[in-house]
């Protein structure tokens, strides 16, 4: 499997640094010795994992809007970066409904601004931008999508991933078609994790509920999603960008997501939450008639494990674990920076 000390000494751009993903893979990053500058707004929850793990003291933290060309090009230039991982998204679907200009603005323009940056520097070897499963248009089948599929995802969320895709590609022909600069695209599927304070979502959903001792309300228990613990696709973001930094070759768009067995029904997902958690924590079904939300997404991934002979090291049961272990170590106010450097490296040495 990659090894990850690779990035030792790499320097590293990480938009979106400040999330929950950023959060993880600066941690990573970090751990690995790697030179990390990350841009982005302040944390977009409180409480925030950056702030909870002081990410801060491990990186060049730069805050500023990825809409904001004239900064992002001034950190950007000042950063030298080797390698750059674009992870800065307004990512939830439902607040994609509530203010769409500003999701079009942030996943469609943003991405155009970190590639021009690319394109006007000469330090760049690999460009990772790291989009979504629901990019494709979804036809509710019960097989997985292959990267091959047509891109053109439903609500604005989805479908302004979908032009980051398109952006991506066509950078990628009319720019940087001599092979200088490696780019990809990796579509992951839901991801969970310790340190997920985000709105509209059901393991922070849940973590809330638990806290409060409330029983957890479930909107759509038997829509089916890929769900998948966080350090599996950032791991595997961190090995696409490796490898194609070595070789232009590998440089492609993929599919980063769980085997079958772990595309569970969210009601599925809340039971084994529960049964983790204890405490007599219960939940119950109660749409709240929201807009528009696919009900069966899964992802074929061959392309990624046949390329890089790559395959998910945690099942969703050993995940869920994994949540609940680092949300009870927050709660008691215990050391959440080594239960993250735990939990990294059980992940690493599985």
């Amino acid at each position: 499997m990659f090894d990850l000390s690779f990035y030792r000494g790499k320097r590293v751009f990480v938009t979106g640094h400040t999330g929950f993903k950023g959060s993880w893979l600066c941690k990573m990053l970090a751990n690995q010795g790697a030179v990390v500058t990350g841009y982005s707004k302040e944390p977009p929850t409180d409480p925030s994992l950056f702030d909870i793990a002081g990410i801060k003291q491990d990186i060049t933290s730069v805050i500023g809007d990825i809409r904001d060309f004239i900064s992002l090009k001034k950190a950007f230039d000042a950063a030298q970066p080797e390698i750059v991982l674009h992870l800065a998204a307004q990512p939830i679907v439902r607040d994609s409904y509530k203010d769409p200009v500003y999701t079009y603005e942030t996943n469609v323009m943003g991405t155009v601004h970190i590639l021009e940056c690319v394109r006007q520097s000469n330090c760049v070897r690999s460009v990772l931008n790291v989009t979504t499963d629901k990019v494709y248009l979804n036809k509710e089948w019960a097989w997985g999508y292959r990267e091959n599929e047509e891109l053109d995802g439903f609500d604005p969320y989805s479908n302004s991933k979908s032009c980051s895709e398109l952006v991506t590609h066509s950078y990628k022909n009319s720019f940087f078609a001599d092979g200088r600069v490696a780019i990809s695209t990796a579509r992951a599927g839901n991801v969970i994790g310790g340190g997920d304070f985000a709105n509209e979502r059901i393991i922070p959903d849940c973590v809330r509920a638990a806290i409060k001792k409330e029983d957890i309300i479930v909107r759509n228990p038997y829509s089916t999603r890929p769900y998948q613990h966080v350090l599996e696709p950032l791991y595997a973001y961190l090995m696409i960008a490796a490898k194609q930094y070595e070789d232009g070759r590998f440089a492609g768009y993929y599919n980063v997501g769980p085997d079958d067995v772990d595309c569970f029904q969210t009601g599925a997902l809340v039971d084994l939450f529960v049964s983790k958690w204890g405490e007599g924590l219960k939940w119950f079904d109660r749409s709240d008639n929201g807009p528009h939300e696919a009900n069966f997404l899964k992802l074929d991934c061959s392309k990624l494990k046949t390329t890089f002979d790559w395959k998910p090291r945690w099942n969703l049961n050993e995940a869920i674990e994994m949540v609940v272990d680092w949300s009870k170590c927050w709660i008691s106010g215990g050391d959440v920076r080594a239960c993250m450097d735990r939990q990294i490296e059980m992940f690493l040495n599985q």
